[in-house]
């Protein structure tokens, strides 16, 4: 006998299934509104609607697989549910917003629009797979949250938004690609020697160590705050300590978690030195 819960409450089809993909609309959320003066009910309709719209790619995402034979149609009825419920909870949001006078916040969603849908023609051709490029773009889109939370904690726009958007886009791209470095390891037979270290972990090191190297001049330079690089110097030290430690045996779960807690570190730094 079929029963609601059993029919439409079901996790894999209404919470995301990748874990360490909440800390993507979590960090821009919270470095936006801790950067801005200061925080009023506007603020909860955007981080309403911000997680209304994380949470709706993935039944989204499960119709698609539905429709493209991916998945059993039994799916469907499902997914429908959760995205009218998502949908409906995003729309109340975003017209809360526009009544309180941000309605210059939803262009910020055009880029979102046009990512997922280039993910949605992905999963359809079943090729989203192991698609590093489109996570890196797709972070981007996820990090224009911040200056979402930076207009509405300043009650208006303000072009350091921008700043917040691209530190926080070019963190989560680093993050992305470290994680892949790190399940590369995890098909090496033994560890490998330290040329091939190297070649494995020359992307990750190339995103964190650019990362770090333009944070601190342009603290140097008085264009971002002084101490900015600090955060990004544990993002650093964090892909430096891997790429030549590499854990051959290490499961996805535990690189994952492992990424969560540097994540969350680096928000809580990236916090306190935004003002200093």
């Amino acid at each position: 006998m079929t029963t609601f819960k059993s029919k439409y409450l079901r996790k894999q089809i209404f919470l995301p299934q990748d874990h360490g993909s909440w800390v993507f609309i979590l960090m821009p959320l919270f470095i936006g509104f801790f950067a801005g003066s200061e925080f009023s009910s506007p603020a909860i309709y955007l981080i309403v609607a911000a997680m209304a719209a994380f949470l709706i790619r993935q039944p989204v995402t499960i119709a698609v697989k539905a429709y493209a034979g991916r998945r059993p149609r039994t799916d469907m009825p499902a997914a429908r549910f959760w995205i009218l419920i998502y949908g409906t909870i995003a729309l109340i949001m975003l017209f809360g917003l526009i009544s309180r006078g941000f309605s210059t916040v939803l262009y910020l969603a055009i880029p979102g629009f046009a990512i997922f849908g280039w993910h949605l023609y992905l999963v359809s051709k079943r090729d989203e797979r192991k698609q590093a490029g489109l996570e890196v773009v797709a972070s981007g889109a996820l990090a224009l949250a911040a200056p979402a939370a930076l207009w509405i904690a300043n009650g208006g726009y303000d072009s350091q938004g921008w700043v917040l958007w691209l530190l926080v886009w070019f963190q989560s791209a680093a993050s992305i690609i470290h994680a892949y470095m790190r399940l590369s390891h995890r098909k090496q037979a033994q560890v490998p020697e330290r040329a091939e270290k190297i070649q494995l972990g020359r992307r990750a090191l190339a995103y964190t160590s650019f990362n770090f190297i333009a944070s601190l001049l342009l603290g140097i330079f008085g264009i971002l705050p002084r101490f900015i690089f600090i955060p990004f110097l544990l993002q650093l030290g964090e892909t430096v300590w891997w790429a030549f430690n590499p854990d051959i045996k290490a499961k996805p779960t535990a690189v994952g978690f492992r990424q969560l807690a540097i994540s969350t570190l680096f928000t809580i730094l990236f916090i306190i030195f935004w003002s200093v």
